[in-house]
């Protein structure tokens, strides 16, 4: 029995020598000790050039900055009207608080020049809502005068009841009629 296994036995003890023997580590260099290596390179590559970047204007930039606020100053300006009541000039406390976000911006921009447009309601007289016209856009002046504005800025027309904003023949029309209207010229 001993013979059988004798050579399977010796088999096995040389396939592990073989395999211990193949995996002993060792040590390569491609360079003897000592020896320097010179690496040259003699490609023709350079790098890109830094891109430069365009100047800023600052000038140009605060000028356009300037020119948007005053575009929409002179839309705030003229989008807001202010309202009477009937047969009367006086300035209300809205419209009062109105007159002084207008005088705000036409202080801001000293070059924005505006027409103050008087306008009544249908009732009345035409020579009558003219004068009335004309004495609501006045008050509207004035009030902008106290508040700072110069007056050559500013002038005043009376349209009276020629342009109604709203046509119909009532309390709720005749209301929106009586107004004040700010022309940028």
């Amino acid at each position: 029995m001993k013979s059988k296994w004798y050579p399977v036995l010796l088999f096995v003890v040389a396939f592990a020598m073989i395999l211990s023997g193949g995996c002993a580590t060792k040590k390569t260099t491609s360079t003897p000790p000592g020896a320097q290596v010179e690496v040259k390179d003699e490609s023709k590559w350079t790098p890109p050039a830094p891109e430069e970047k365009p100047a800023v204007d600052e000038a140009a930039l605060a000028a356009e900055a300037e020119q948007k606020a005053k575009a929409q100053a002179v839309q705030e300006l003229t989008s807001v009207t202010i309202h009477f009541d009937f047969d009367s000039y006086e300035l209300s406390q809205e419209a009062r608080s109105t007159l002084a976000l207008k005088a705000n911006i036409m202080r801001r921009f000293p070059d924005v020049r505006v027409v103050i447009e008087g306008h009544c309601d249908e009732r009345g007289t035409e020579e009558y809502n003219l004068a009335l016209g004309e004495r609501r856009a006045r008050a509207a002046y004035e009030h902008l005068v106290i508040l700072g504005v110069t007056p050559e800025r500013m002038s005043i027309v009376s349209f009276g009841e020629e342009r109604p904003v709203n046509p119909a023949h009532n309390e709720t029309a005749w209301a929106e009629n009586r107004r004040d209207e700010f022309v940028v010229q």
